[in-house]
């Protein structure tokens, strides 16, 4: 018998006893995972004397780790309705619009809108039939023969860069398959979900636990939509759509080719962002950009100053951060103490100000800037300025493509920059990697190299910076008038040695295990690349490893 914390009781079980097994069987339906200590384990998960003294925690749908599961045991469904029905038919998920999941064929001229009913069907029947979703543990040797069966190629050709020599895969009466996640322990398990046909392929929906478990009504986003297409097109035609397709370059001796090939695509952007800036530069005054955390704006900004620079427009930037409000003022505002101010509010910055200094400067005034000296937690004097005629204004900030934050300007004299990694990459062709993990590594990097700050610290965080991205960035991006692509195909060969050594120091009884595990997870398919010369000192990936000629 070991002893375990459940319901904040001890209680005694024996060994070997399933998680699910502790759940009364009217609750079993509403959940997805467990906690085992400081560790995401599946209900099927047997305790053992390792476990002993841990505490049990059910994780249902109000939690992220639960809700990644709950995603992957409803593709793995779908994946499982494919192969039911259209044997034949290879398709691949990748995240999409509307924080959905986008399914395509990849298989000829299959119609997949046609199929989005009879899919449906299946998928219900599936799920009605409450199916067992097993773990199995087999040899590298045993899971390549199995995922022969099934015509899953894309999976055999990824166990090749998996260090360990056994595979875990998830049995489903005579299904096999594995999602790169934990699942649900039966396919009635999963109860709430949307399939809807959207061409070429379908678009599927899920709880989302940030909203309650309820699901999202379907948004369409046109602006967001065309750059994933664009990044999904450039994969395809770069062969850089897999894990596996960017460890092939780095095997055969083609790193410095591949880094090159990805920095072209940003100097091609940078590029028609100058045509497009050039083509209006009689009307467009305003250079407003904006994009999630460590997107590499800041590179970026520098960037986009010389690309104007090198067409004859020289444009002014302007600070953000110094119309910032005092704290007490901002307290005064939300009516909160210090220690709990939501810094990230449009509310903490001086608008009125910025609005008349944009419009004095557009208009051919002198105008003397703030600046905020945040040792001082004030706004003083700072330079004097005058902006000539078609000299443009870049600002960059969280709030940048927000209207209210530019009030005083008209429509047609802003342009709006949207900018964030927006890579079309799959592990394999059921599981698409998210760009949200890509940042969070880059800033992982980052913050470990220039701030003193241990990844467990970014971990910490990290929640925090996606609930600010979801209030004031994203619900803008679909104002932009261009959306740069931060995404590097080689960036994570970079990152792994690095963010490996950070990510490792946590250890299973850290509460930070959760994520950092998860993207230990996904690294460790990577090839690495050493030879950090290969990158250029202008690159955006600078701004996060070191060595920009911007001193970033």
């Amino acid at each position: 018998m070991i002893k375990v914390n459940w319901n904040g009781q001890q209680k005694n079980v024996e060994e070997g006893t399933r998680v699910l097994e502790l759940v009364e069987e009217k609750e079993r339906k509403n959940l997805v995972v467990c906690q085992v200590g400081a560790q995401v384990k599946e209900l099927n998960y047997r305790l053992s004397a390792k476990n002993d003294g841990m505490s049990i925690k059910l994780l249902g749908l109000s939690n992220a780790e639960a809700g990644r599961a709950y995603r992957a045991s409803l593709r793995y469904i779908v994946a499982m309705a494919f192969h039911r029905i259209f044997p034949k038919v290879k398709i691949r998920f990748s995240y999409n619009i509307s924080r959905s999941i986008f399914c395509c064929a990849i298989t000829g001229s299959f119609n997949m809108a046609r199929a989005a009913d009879a899919i449906s069907r299946e998928v219900k029947r599936i799920i009605d039939e409450d199916l067992p979703i097993e773990r199995v543990t087999v040899t590298i040797e045993e899971a390549t023969e199995i995922y022969k069966k099934f015509g899953l190629d894309d999976k055999i050709e990824i166990l090749k860069y998996r260090p360990e020599n056994t595979v875990h895969l998830y049995k489903c009466g005579e299904y096999y398959n594995y999602l790169h996640n934990y699942m649900v322990p039966s396919t009635g398990c999963i109860h709430n979900y949307t399939i809807t046909p959207y061409s070429p392929g379908i678009i599927i929906q899920y709880p989302r636990h940030d909203l309650d478990a309820g699901i999202p009504e379907f948004e369409e986003e046109a602006t967001y939509c065309k750059a994933l297409q664009r990044a999904f097109n450039w994969a395809e035609r770069t062969k850089t759509q897999t894990v596996t397709d960017i460890n092939r370059k780095i095997d055969r001796g083609e790193a410095a080719e591949f880094v090159q090939m990805c920095e072209a695509y940003h100097n091609r952007q940078l590029a028609e962002l100058g045509d497009a800036i050039e083509k209006h530069i009689e009307e467009v005054r305003l250079i407003a950009i904006a994009g999630p955390s460590s997107s590499g704006k800041t590179t970026f900004c520098n960037r986009l100053r010389i690309e104007l620079l090198s067409r004859g427009i020289d444009p002014v930037t302007i600070s953000l951060d110094d119309y910032y409000f005092e704290k007490a003022r901002i307290a005064a505002i939300q009516g909160k103490p210090r220690g709990k101010l939501d810094l990230e509010h449009i509310d903490c910055l001086d608008i009125d100000q910025f609005n008349k200094d944009l419009f004095d400067l557009i208009n051919g005034e002198e105008v003397t800037l703030p600046r905020f000296d945040f040792t001082q937690d004030a706004r003083v004097t700072g330079k004097t300025i005058r902006v000539g005629r078609n000299v443009p204004i870049i600002i960059e900030g969280i709030h940048a493509l927000n209207e209210k934050l530019t009030r005083s300007i008209p429509k047609h004299q802003k342009f709006k920059v949207y900018i964030a990694p927006h890579a079309q990459l799959n592990i394999d062709n059921h599981s698409p990697l998210s760009v949200t993990n890509t940042r969070l590594i880059r800033r992982i990097v980052r913050d470990m190299k220039f701030r003193n700050c241990s990844a467990a610290s970014t971990i910490d965080m990290w929640q925090s910076v996606r609930n600010g991205e979801f209030r004031w960035i994203y619900p803008n991006q679909e104002n932009a008038d261009f959306v740069f692509n931060s995404s590097l195909g080689y960036e994570l060969c970079v990152l792994k040695k690095q963010a490996m050594e950070a990510l490792t120091e946590i250890t299973t009884s850290d509460p930070q295990f959760l994520v950092a595990n998860r993207l230990i997870k996904i690294l460790k398919y990577f090839r690495t690349i050493d030879d950090d010369s290969l990158i250029p000192c202008n690159s955006l990936l600078r701004e996060f490893i070191g060595g920009s000629c911007f001193k970033v």
